[in-house]
């Protein structure tokens, strides 16, 4: 199976399934002298885990990464990378690949079984195999290594929506993201989403959700026009992510139902003599490049395929069945990808900012 990495100078390769031994990452082209500890990497892997709360996967995983090249390790327990392939590695410690063995043929509505099985003539029927959003986990430690490449730049996500509950905007606070279980900037918004996904979750079923990420500090001039795009790239990388249906950047399909007035970021000049904005539709990216204004993007996450309640499908020997799926699953597998989105802004990022630095000489 190919197409494994994504990135031109700041390259990921993620390898791995759901119930092999371990999973992980391989990162290259990280530039060498930049410092890390293990907590660095671990803290955003810590939000991504299952486990936590009632409203996600009862999955048990400490996803513990280890590094396990490409580093110089140092007196104070910390590393410095070498400008070598960094790989790290996460181990799987609670898979229970018996809870599949009734779907090993057959197809789960909503998953990736029947095209894997029509491309590749074999799937991994326990947990999904490489399907599964279990392979996020690499994807999350890759993210931090990102973040190392781009001073300055906070990345940061938040749940925005679950099923036809949305936030108010108006209580945006990013401090409240990390007070509940939702990753939600909005307060008021968690007992509606609590006593919401307890139903959902009782009932055996699941939702989707809609994440927001925003990157603020991005050097305006990162991207490239027609085939290189900054927003292009972020797309592409958000869309790759497990059970995404949707990406939008700036104000993205609302901008079909307003006016170029309303539209256009006007630009003025500021007290310190510099252009500024006096609006974002654009979510940070004109033609493709940087505009130095916070890049937002958001996604849309489908319900988990995985639900209790029994759906028509068909067999590989071409038989019609019903499917009841068994094991532990996320009610709104939405939740756990907050962290998932915010690594893979950082990774386009990063990766852009590399390539901006080769071709201009602009950035340090």
């Amino acid at each position: 199976m190919s197409h494994n990495s994504f990135g031109h100078l700041f390259r990921v390769t993620t390898w791995g399934e759901s119930h092999g031994p371990a999973l992980g990452a391989v990162v290259d082209g990280c530039p060498p002298g930049l410092r890390f500890t293990l907590a660095d990497l671990q803290d955003y892997l810590d939000k991504r885990k299952p486990g936590q709360n009632r409203f996600v996967t009862q999955r048990r995983e400490d996803d513990l990464v280890k590094v396990l090249s490409g580093v110089m390790p140092q007196e104070d327990g910390a590393f410095v990378t070498t400008g070598t392939p960094i790989s790290l590695l996460i181990e799987n410690t609670d898979q229970r690949s018996k809870d599949y063995g009734e779907i090993a043929r057959q197809y789960r509505p909503g998953h990736a079984d029947y095209t894997y099985d029509v491309k590749y003539g074999v799937r991994d029927y326990r947990g999904g195999g490489r399907s599964s959003a279990r392979e996020t986990a690499a994807r999350v430690a890759a993210g931090a290594l990102a973040r190392l490449v781009i001073p300055g730049v906070t990345i940061r996500g938040a749940l925005i929506q679950i099923g036809k509950h949305r936030i108010n905007r108006q209580n945006w606070d990013w401090a409240e993201v990390g007070n509940n279980p939702f990753f939600s900037p909005d307060r008021e918004i968690v007992p509606v989403w609590e006593e919401y996904l307890d139903g959902i979750r009782k009932a055996g079923s699941s939702v989707g959700a809609v994440i927001e990420v925003v990157a603020e500090g991005v050097p305006a001039g990162l991207g490239a026009p027609l085939y290189g795009k900054l927003d292009q790239d972020i797309a592409g990388l958000l869309m790759s992510i497990n059970a995404v249906k949707g990406v939008e950047i700036g104000n993205g399909f609302e901008a079909a139902e307003i006016t170029g007035e309303e539209n256009a970021d006007e630009m003025r000049i500021g007290p310190d003599g510099q252009p500024r904005f006096l609006s974002n539709h654009a979510g940070g990216i004109l033609g493709g490049i940087s505009t130095g204004m916070p890049i937002v993007a958001r996604f849309a996450i489908k319900p988990t395929s995985s639900i209790l309640t029994e759906r028509r499908s068909i067999n590989a020997d071409g038989e019609e069945v019903n499917v009841r799926t068994k094991g532990r699953h996320d009610p709104c597998v939405g939740i756990r990808a907050v962290p998932v989105g915010e690594a893979m802004l950082a990774c386009a990022i990063a990766d852009h900012y590399l390539r901006d630095r080769g071709q201009t000489g602009r950035l340090k």
